[in-house]
């Protein structure tokens, strides 16, 4: 029988569909049409982006030019631009500002490969270097209140290019998303004395039903509500309520799990779409201290349709503990070293 599943952070309900449910070797391999055009986010391509923001470059290499392993460049085609004063209109009942804020794109190799499983930790550590890095450096603006970092993969998940990156969008706002997670945190934590991540945590490690991967600093679960067939967190095990507060020991170890995931993920389905999206606290605001950040992997692999748009709920037809033994069974095959530094994945 179906079940409905609330999520213990925000006031929202999933349906489990188990009545039409999907087992996870159901889903076939995604189909990806390769783009055959000059890819402007390879190395040698640097004057077909806007002038890089920064780089993690080769000492004596100059700016827009190869010898970077690293590379954040303002999108072509911005959300929002930092240029500009922050002001806001009222009319009648309407109310709106101007789009001041920040849109970056983090390219994160030189190689033309589409994830991260293809590259080496070590690479995947300097993209997450990168996040906290720009996180930084962007809340020194005090007109911006949010630093969404986000990964759109495969054009289901609105990617446009190929080649593996992450963007960055800061805006003078918090998300409504994530303001409904820091309200449910609080009413939470005045509840029960405790963050109720926190607590998921120890529950998840209890009962051991929906673990994917466990490290020393992370979690990677399928929450029990999850919204997505594979739906995939990874959290902190240890509270901390900015993504910004990253250590250097956490770096590495979240480095591993991201490689980890998205092998697994790229193993169960081929060429699977997804987004992820890190939840953080905001900047320039009164610390949300309650707040426990995470990212959150959300495959595209189901279609949001009349149901989803009028409730809010969700419809998942693969239940998070039969997703999460499937993941937990498959064994990363990791290519060669040589191969993952020139790009060449046995998974492609």
């Amino acid at each position: 029988m179906s079940e409905l599943r609330k999520d213990p952070i925000v006031d929202r309900w999933v349906i489990i569909a188990t009545e039409r449910g999907k087992r996870p070797m159901d889903y076939k391999e995604i189909i990806e049409e390769k783009k055959t055009q000059a890819c402007p986010l390879c190395e040698g391509n640097e004057k077909q982006t806007p002038p890089e923001i920064i780089a993690y470059r080769e000492p004596g290499t100059a700016k827009d030019t190869p010898g970077w392993w690293v590379r954040i460049v303002p999108n072509k085609f911005p959300a929002l631009k930092i240029e500009g004063e922050l002001f806001q209109r009222q009319h009648g009942i309407y109310h709106s500002m101007n789009g001041i804020g920040a849109h970056e794109v983090i390219v994160e190799s030189t190689s033309h490969v589409s994830g991260m499983d293809a590259q080496t930790e070590k690479q995947v550590e300097e993209v997450v270097w990168a996040w906290r890095d720009r996180s930084l450096d962007l809340r020194k603006d005090a007109r911006l209140k949010y630093i969404q970092i986000f990964k759109n993969t495969g054009s289901a998940a609105g990617a446009s290019l190929e080649h593996t990156h992450s963007q960055l969008i800061a805006t003078p706002i918090v998300p409504v998303d994530v303001r409904m997670e820091i309200e449910g945190m609080k009413e939470y934590a005045d509840r029960h004395g405790s963050c109720v991540i926190c607590d998921m945590v120890m529950q998840e490690i209890d009962e051991r039903v929906r673990i994917v991967v466990e490290s020393e600093h992370f979690l990677v679960i399928n929450p029990f509500a999850s919204r997505f067939p594979f739906e995939t967190w990874i959290i902190p095990k240890k509270h901390q309520h900015d993504f910004g507060q990253i250590n250097e020991e956490q770096v590495r170890d979240l480095a591993s799990v991201l490689k980890s995931v998205f092998g697994k993920m790229t193993i169960m389905i081929k060429n699977m779409p997804y987004n992820m999206v890190l939840h953080t606290s905001p900047v320039n605001l009164q610390e949300e201290r309650h707040y426990h950040w995470h990212l959150e992997i959300m495959p595209r692999l189901t279609l949001i349709a009349g149901f989803e748009l009028a409730s809010g709920y969700y419809i998942n037809p693969t239940p998070p503990e039969m997703a999460s033994q499937a993941l937990r069974e498959i064994q990363e095959i990791y290519p060669l070293q040589e191969r993952i530094m020139t790009g060449v994945s046995t998974y492609v």
